[in-house]
């Protein structure tokens, strides 16, 4: 199930549509031929929700921004408890850099600045991850709002992880 889903973002990166589908329904087949695992803290057990997230980001990478918001918003369900503990915190981060990503090409610049910065917050990062999602939402900011002070901000934001953690970002 998982390489399924890592074929599908493999396709998502290379702007194939068809070939997402075609290996996210790969992986969906094999998932729901699987048993609901009983304790999800195993790191050998596949976790059903761990596949929203995997499809959150193809449908990002293509553009598909009602199905990726829509999963993103269930990645931060599932990933957060009743009282709004976090337990999966560098998926939810993710997630908010999705949401960000999707209101910043609906023109919502406060809201994707919102999620953006929530994203970064996070004690628990997955750095290399967060850096490609990340590095998508810096580029619809410069295409999308590079005149507004707000946006400059949140890339100079972006600019100083950089500077704080090699790699995070290009300059």
């Amino acid at each position: 199930m998982q390489l399924a889903a890592q074929e599908a973002k493999a396709w998502a990166r290379l702007g194939d549509r068809r070939q997402v589908e075609v290996a996210l329904d790969k992986g969906r087949r094999l998932l729901e031929g699987m048993p609901h695992p009983e304790n999800l803290d195993n790191h050998f057990v596949v976790d059903p929700a761990k596949f929203d997230f995997y499809a959150m980001d193809c449908y990002r990478l293509v553009g598909e921004d009602k199905l990726a918001r829509t999963l993103a918003q269930e990645v931060l369900r599932a990933g957060t408890d009743f009282d709004g503990m976090e337990r999966m915190p560098m998926r939810n981060a993710e997630a908010r850099v999705t949401l960000g990503v999707t209101a910043a090409r609906e023109g919502d610049l406060e809201q994707a600045l919102i999620m953006g910065e929530r994203a970064l917050e996070g004690e628990r990062q997955s750095v290399p991850s967060l850096i490609m999602t990340s590095r998508e939402l810096a580029a619809e900011m410069k295409r999308r709002y590079a005149s507004e002070p707000s946006a400059q901000e949140y890339l100079a934001h972006l600019r100083q992880l950089g500077q704080e953690k090699p790699g995070f970002l290009p300059q």
